[in-house]
């Protein structure tokens, strides 16, 4: 297997997971910021759609998408599981990761992209500059959903760690590098986030 790896919050998702998995795939790492996503070979041979990360197979088929790629290592490697064990386990972890990437990862992402990023990703994308200050706005009335729903609980679907978390916490980590960070009257998610940044596999590597 191969994975194309790249700055910013998907790729990190990917790598977080692979990481609570304890599993280690050889990673080419894709030139973002000078487009290399962008154009061929990589939009032609790895994805068409010009995004990262991909999931090169072994037998050359390429996977892409955050959330399915980690299903496929999920089911590859099913310890720890972070998905569930369950048909009911599984439903709610995709029922939350469904959740926090309608409510706060897609209007965060967008809203970065539409203002800060509009340099980077005016040339290779239909922006929306006019849109940036509402879809923030919507990102964080998705926080303040997230957090009354956690009250009490430890991790999103209860006492479950689960993809839904480590997606929801790489895209609020970028969004705290990019002037969206969690409002402080946010204090369920706030110490939801401080707990997952203490987990082994959020430390820096050398």
């Amino acid at each position: 297997m191969r994975f194309y790896n790249s700055v910013g919050p998907n790729p990190r998702v990917v790598t977080l997971f692979m990481a609570e998995k304890g599993i280690a795939i050889p990673a080419v790492m894709v030139d973002l910021r000078g487009a290399e996503n962008r154009r061929a070979p990589y939009n032609v041979a790895i994805n068409p759609a010009g995004q990262t990360p991909a999931l090169e197979q072994d037998d050359g088929a390429i996977l892409t998408e955050i959330l399915p790629i980690c299903e496929y290592l999920d089911e590859l490697h099913p310890a720890p599981p972070l998905i569930g064990t369950t048909p009911e386990e599984r439903a709610t972890t995709r029922m939350w990761a469904r959740r926090v990437d309608l409510k706060i990862c897609e209007p965060l992402t967008s809203g970065f992209r539409y203002s800060e990023g509009l340099a980077l990703f005016e040339p290779r994308m239909r922006c929306l500059p006019e849109a940036a200050a509402g879809l923030k706005a919507v990102a964080q009335d998705g926080m303040r959903w997230v957090d009354a729903q956690i009250a009490g609980r430890t991790w999103l679907t209860g006492e479950r760690f689960t993809l839904a978390d480590i997606h929801l916490f790489a895209f609020l980590d970028f969004g705290r590098s990019v002037g969206q960070p969690i409002d402080p009257a946010c204090t369920n998610l706030i110490a939801w986030f401080d707990r997952v940044a203490a987990r082994p596999a959020c430390q820096p590597t050398a």
